[in-house]
């Protein structure tokens, strides 16, 4: 699938504010500074269509972005950043997962993962909740082109769900910066279009 437009739809803080639920929608979320901002640059080809911080935590609201007029990619709030308020923490997550669990034409979730780190407890507290939930998603592992990436991290993480899992959802290794893996999630989502269309007629 190429994307051809991408468009700033509006940043919302309540889930009646975003657009109406008429079109498929996947939502990128993650630990703050894992690299959505710039995986999501990435994908659509737009250097600055999610502004890149070097700030953790950057992203307090749900941005929504139209693509091709036909599907919505969400910027979701990082989490797990400790740098903030206890209030605006429980705020952030009571947030994020009223969306996640509400949000009826959300297609799929991706979930990113450092790949650059040992698996972090909550990475897959935060997976095992969308699993219990019934939210559907996909793991992404990022900055695979960094000197600091280390395959036997992917690995350990694969072992850690599998303890608690009966398989493993399918997963995407990502570099931003060398665009890799862009033509695999974009033609995961181009697919998962299609049975959304089937499911209007």
């Amino acid at each position: 699938m190429l994307i051809n437009t991408a468009n700033y739809i509006g940043s919302f803080t309540h889930l009646s504010q975003t657009p109406a639920a008429d079109k498929p929608e996947y939502a990128f979320i993650g630990r703050s500074n894992v690299g959505k901002s710039s995986l999501i640059n990435m994908l659509t080809g737009r250097k600055s269509l999610a502004r890149v911080s070097h700030t953790p935590g950057k992203t307090q609201t749900i941005n929504h972005y139209l693509i091709n007029e036909n599907w919505y990619l969400v910027d979701l709030p990082g989490y797990g950043y400790a740098k903030i308020s206890k209030t605006q923490r429980k705020k952030w997550e009571q947030f994020i997962r009223g969306y996640l669990a509400k949000r009826e034409n959300l297609q799929c979730v991706f979930l990113l993962i450092d790949s650059r780190i040992p698996p972090q407890k909550i990475d897959l507290e935060f997976a095992d909740w969308m699993g219990g939930m019934g939210v559907p998603f996909v793991l992404v592992f990022t900055k695979i082109d960094d000197r600091k990436y280390k395959k036997e991290n992917i690995e350990e993480f694969k072992n850690k769900m599998l303890q608690t899992w009966e398989e493993m959802p399918q997963f995407f290794l990502t570099s931003s910066k060398k665009r890799m893996g862009k033509a695999d999630v974009l033609n995961f989502i181009g697919e998962v279009n299609k049975k959304f269309k089937k499911k209007l007629v």
